[in-house]
């Protein structure tokens, strides 16, 4: 747990400085950083289900396999 708190920390951080950098703009850059995360986290979700999906079609293809006497 301690580790997904620190990768957020920095996470945020880089998101905030890069938007801050970007637009001059502390409200922004605070902005950005709280929904990028947020949106990010959403994808990421979608990212392993796909992941999960092609994963499964591997094992389900390599028991179909026949394997020589």
């Amino acid at each position: 747990m301690t580790k997904t708190v620190t990768f957020a920390a920095v996470h945020f951080s880089v998101a905030f400085t890069v938007a801050y950098l970007m637009t001059g703009s502390v409200l922004v850059g605070g902005v950005i950083a709280l929904v990028e995360p947020a949106i990010n986290t959403v994808a990421y979700h979608f990212h392993e289900q796909v992941w999960n999906r092609i994963r499964n079609v591997q094992r389900q293809s390599a028991h179909h396999i026949v394997q020589p006497v």
